[in-house]
């Protein structure tokens, strides 16, 4: 019998410091910047305060981007227009720096950590660092069979939790969350519609490299049959990310949920991540405080996961290239208003 126990993060999680909140508030109100003039930055600042417990807030001085990736069952129905198990070549894009997100977090000086937790090939073909937290190879194909057994949701789940405790430990003031995958938004899709009590057609959109009519209609047919799986086990979220989630899915509620018991503030990116955070609040409702939403991605059920959430994305630009893009587009922001709230002086 497992001795992880979800219910248990609704007791760990704290909310942010409502007393440094209201401090920030009050000194946001004697800078000599007309009151509104900074629009969302000052929002921001005082999110920032309150995570930070911490008036003026600290410079975010140590970000870093971790991405969790895994290959999908469900991808060898023709759902993506990515071929099933390409999830390697995604990676190895990253890792040469030749990928969107590589480029972004190269430009803003954030180190970039990739996750392996279900990546369809051999162990050998990726670092070992990248590796080393792997379940197995390839989750389940979700609209007929679980996508991990139990064991393997367990391990998933502890796995993300680990490394959140390694950024935590490591000092990392500020996560960007990213995922790759082949499938992925397929599950995420899959969880959203069940989380959301929608049908699939609501939830299914088009994927980060767009799909045609046809691949749409394939997508939908999956995401309504994983959902006839899905929906007899809604009470228990660590047995429905079994179910219809994945290994990387799985390892990101881990992660979100332990990254806010230890205080640690993440910028969410799509679909894939406002999924996982939409099944994490189930299981601790103030977790959110936690997160930002980076980006509008364009995809239906990452807007109905964020509205159940009650997150506003920080940018629309309609950016569908996944990996983190635009969570690491977003991050500047946080860190203009970071800086703004830290230096800006006050009137006497």
């Amino acid at each position: 019998m497992s001795s992880l126990n979800l219910d248990d993060f609704a007791h760990l999680i704290e909310r942010p410091d409502g007393a440094a909140r209201r401090d920030a508030e009050e000194r946001r109100a004697r800078l000599a910047v007309a009151p509104g003039a900074l629009g969302r930055l000052d929002e921001l600042g005082e999110w920032l305060a309150a995570a930070q417990r911490q008036v003026p807030v600290r410079r975010i001085e140590r970000p870093r981007a971790v991405v969790f990736a895994g290959d999908h069952g469900v991808a060898e129905l023709g759902v993506s227009a990515r071929p099933a198990g390409g999830t390697r070549d995604l990676v190895r894009a990253v890792l040469d720096g030749a990928s969107p997100a590589a480029v972004l977090a190269r430009t803003a000086g954030v180190p970039l950590r990739i996750v392996d937790m279900a990546v369809d090939c051999d162990p050998e073909e990726l670092p070992e660092d990248v590796t080393r937290h792997r379940v197995r190879r390839g989750s389940g194909r979700i609209d007929v069979e679980d996508a991990l057994s139990a064991e393997e949701a367990e391990a998933a789940f502890r796995a993300g939790m680990a490394v959140a405790d390694e950024e935590a430990d490591a000092g990392t003031d500020l996560v960007v969350l990213g995922d790759l995958s082949v499938g992925g938004t397929t599950a995420a899709s899959t969880l959203i519609a069940a989380l959301c009590g929608t049908d699939a057609s609501v939830v299914t959109g088009r994927g980060g490299a767009r799909i045609d009519d046809l691949t749409w209609m394939r997508k939908c047919a999956a995401i309504r049959d994983a959902l006839r799986r899905a929906r007899p086990v809604l009470g228990d979220q660590l047995e429905l990310l079994a179910t219809v989630g994945g290994a990387d899915l799985t390892a990101i509620t881990g992660f979100l949920l332990q990254s806010a018991v230890r205080r640690t503030p993440v910028i969410l990116d799509g679909v894939v991540s406002a999924a996982c955070a939409l099944v994490a609040q189930r299981a601790a409702f103030r977790a959110p405080d936690w997160w930002l939403a980076g980006q509008a991605s364009g995809e239906p059920a990452q807007a109905k996961a964020l509205d159940r959430i009650a997150l506003t994305p920080l940018l629309d630009h309609g950016v569908t290239a996944g990996e983190g893009t635009g969570a690491l587009l977003a991050l500047p922001l946080v860190q203009a208003a970071a800086a703004l709230a830290a230096e800006l002086p006050v009137r006497d």
